[in-house]
């Protein structure tokens, strides 16, 4: 018997969520959530009525002995993340790996990602790509986008709006500003917003507007 769900969940539309997940959502005995304010929303929307506690990245270490007990105990848990599927740039590895150490079952359900609808739209080549998450911040960005201006598959990045202008002036700076680039802007929402054009002209479009919700980045890949 499956003892962890792992179950994606809307990047921003209410509506892509599958039948299934909405099934197992209601039928597990506790739902880990990255933040149950935020999933309180889309649970109230399907009456989804199951016991739901905190799992981040601050309580993540704290937790994971407590949940696992859960399990041995017998109970069924299923994890969420606030947008999209878990354990991609959000908690999750950690209590999937010790699930696995404890070799209790593992289902993972398919559903929502930003990472292909954003390459896909792309028009680059998407027969392989590398998706980098959220780059380094501080001494390891550098090394990062030296290493990466020489790839020559696809890359998907994810970045905030405080920082996407500075991660379109660090690519000119490591890609060159013609290299070409496409910027995905609050995937499947109202105000979805989709960029195609060269490095520079990014940053022009960028620099013209308050850069607000979650971007992800997909560059082409060195010729």
């Amino acid at each position: 018997m499956t003892s962890l769900y792992i179950v994606p969940t809307p990047i921003g539309n209410l509506k892509d969520i599958t039948f299934r997940a909405i099934e197992v959502l209601k039928k597990v005995d506790l739902i880990l959530a990255e933040d149950t304010r935020n999933s309180f929303k889309l649970l109230k929307h399907y009456e989804i009525k199951t016991p739901c506690e905190s799992f981040h990245m601050h309580n993540e270490h704290k937790k994971l002995s407590y949940f696992i007990d859960k399990i041995k105990g017998g109970k069924v848990l299923a994890l969420i993340s606030d947008a999209g599927t878990p354990g991609i740039s959000d908690p999750g590895y950690l209590l999937i790996r010790e699930v696995i150490k404890n070799n209790f079952l593992i289902e993972c359900l398919p559903g929502a990602t930003s990472i292909l609808p954003s390459l896909i739209q792309s028009g680059f080549p998407i027969d392989k790509f590398v998706f980098e998450g959220f780059l380094p911040l501080k001494k390891l960005r550098k090394k990062r986008l030296e290493f990466l201006s020489n790839e020559k598959r696809s890359i998907v990045i994810f970045e905030s709006p405080h920082r996407i202008i500075k991660t379109v002036n660090d690519l000119i700076l490591f890609f060159g500003k013609e290299r070409r680039i496409s910027i995905s802007r609050e995937l499947t929402k109202i105000h979805e917003e989709n960029f195609r054009g060269n490095l520079l002209e990014a940053l022009s479009f960028l620099e013209n507007k308050n850069p607000k919700g979650e971007f992800v980045i997909c560059v082409e890949g060195k010729k």
